[in-house]
């Protein structure tokens, strides 16, 4: 069954089409990826999915459930959706700790610096940054993680949501080879689950890898879809996207 679909869903900058009548479906259970040269809508359609962008025309369905023409960013969570963002948003003066016990209490930000955690919230942190591989981290303040860390720790903070689909833009960006292996074991293991995601990704080895549909966008439309073998062997995805 699909967990989320897109019906002729439409993103305007002015008289530009981010995203130009595109309709998707992306199946649970699966990882969904999204390809595309640079300019051709991938991020927006993260953004209008999550709510950081207004949709302009068109539609959602959620889980064949919910169809939205509107969708806010602080609701996201109630349809069982979360996200990361190419660009690292934590709270820089908390702790690594700190920042995944925002999320797993759902406090403000203030009463996570007075409030005492049960055993329960600390062991599901401790499970999240075990995962990603920074609970030897767990007093640093996020301000002071290098780079591939702040990532791997957005990620522990979307792991912590437990939602039922996670939108990843570029969650391998930057990162070296052991980090980007620490995240796929995370992926591979979320599909496992039962859980859903929809990846944005420029690497083809780990499209290769990861996917099992890939969905190729040029110009705000859908230019094709299919198994990743088959669709980036295709003559006007290597055109579009590999500029051959």
């Amino acid at each position: 069954m699909d967990i989320l679909r897109t019906k002729n869903l439409l993103k305007r900058f002015g008289g530009v089409h981010a995203v130009d009548h595109l309709s998707i479906n992306v199946g649970g259970g699966t990882i969904t990826s999204v390809i595309g040269p640079n300019g051709s809508g991938k991020s927006t359609l993260i953004n209008t999915l999550s709510g950081v962008l207004p949709i302009d025309g068109g539609a959602v369905v959620i889980d064949e459930k919910a169809t939205l023409s509107r969708i806010v960013s602080h609701e996201i969570p109630v349809y069982g959706i979360t996200r990361t963002f190419q660009e690292v948003r934590l709270f820089e003066q908390m702790t690594v700790l700190d920042n995944i016990l925002v999320v797993l209490t759902e406090r403000p930000v203030v009463g996570a610096f007075f409030e005492k955690h049960g055993e329960y919230h600390l062991s599901r942190a401790e499970e999240m940054l075990k995962r990603v591989g920074l609970w030897e981290k767990r007093d640093a303040l996020a301000r002071n993680l290098s780079y591939g860390q702040r990532k791997l720790l957005e990620i522990a903070r979307a792991l912590s949501m437990n939602a039922q689909l996670y939108l990843f833009d570029e969650p391998f960006a930057g990162l070296f080879k052991e980090m980007a292996k620490t995240v796929v074991t995370v992926m591979n293991q979320l599909r496992e689950e039962g859980k859903t995601i929809l990846l944005i990704e420029h690497n083809m080895e780990l499209i290769r890898e990861l996917s099992d549909w890939v969905i190729v966008m040029d110009s705000g439309k859908l230019l094709a879809e299919g198994r990743a073998a088959e669709v980036l062997s295709r003559k006007e995805v290597i055109e579009a996207y590999l500029g051959e």
